[in-house]
C-alpha cells in the first residue's frame, strides 16, 4: 500500500471512530431525559410482553386515576401524597408543591418523578387534564373498559 493510499485510509478510520465516539457519547448523556410513560398496573406487573419493570431512581412518567379518598395533604408543608389507579394495582404518589387547579379525587393525572420504591413515586411535576373530553393516548388506552363516575359536587345552590 502506498503511503497516500494509507494515509487516507488512517484518516477515514479517524473520522468514523470520531463520530462513532460523539453518537454514543451522545446517547449515554441523553439516557437519563428519557422519560418511560407507564400506567400503575404496568409498573407494578412490568411492561410489554416482556414485563419489563423499571428500576429504583429510573425518571418515568405514570398516568391514572386519583383513587377518591386517598388525597393526603400536610398541614404544615405542601407535601401532598395520593394513589393513583388504572384497572388494578395502585401506585402512591408523594410531590411537594402546588397542585394544577384542575386536581381532584377521581381525575385522570400524569405525574412525572423518580421511582423510590416499587409502587411509590416521587413526583417532580402533576399535570391535571384541562377538560371533561382529552385524557392523554396512553392514559386512554390503558383505561378503556374502566367505568367512571364524575365526582358530585355540593356548591350550595341546590334544594
Amino acid at each position: 500500500m502506498n503511503p497516500r493510499r494509507k494515509k487516507r485510509l488512517l484518516t477515514v478510520v479517524a473520522i468514523v471512530f470520531g463520530v462513532g465516539s460523539a453518537i454514543g457519547l451522545m446517547l449515554y448523556a441523553l439516557q437519563e431525559n428519557i422519560n418511560l410513560f407507564y400506567t400503575p398496573s404496568e409498573l407494578i406487573n412490568g411492561k410489554g410482553e416482556s414485563h419489563e419493570k423499571p428500576f429504583i431512581g429510573q425518571k418515568l412518567r405514570i398516568g391514572g386515576m386519583v383513587v377518591p379518598g386517598t388525597v393526603e395533604r400536610d398541614e404544615d408543608s405542601l407535601d401532598v401524597s395520593f394513589k393513583l389507579a388504572d384497572t388494578g394495582p395502585t401506585v402512591t404518589i408523594r410531590y411537594h408543591g402546588i397542585l394544577p387547579d384542575l386536581f381532584r379525587e377521581g381525575q385522570g393525572i400524569v405525574a412525572q418523578g423518580t421511582l423510590v420504591e416499587t409502587n411509590v413515586i416521587e413526583a417532580f411535576e402533576v399535570l391535571a387534564k384541562h377538560d371533561e373530553e382529552y385524557m392523554p393516548p396512553e392514559v386512554a388506552e390503558a383505561l378503556k373498559g374502566i367505568k367512571h363516575e364524575k365526582p358530585k359536587y355540593n356548591l350550595g345552590n341546590e334544594n
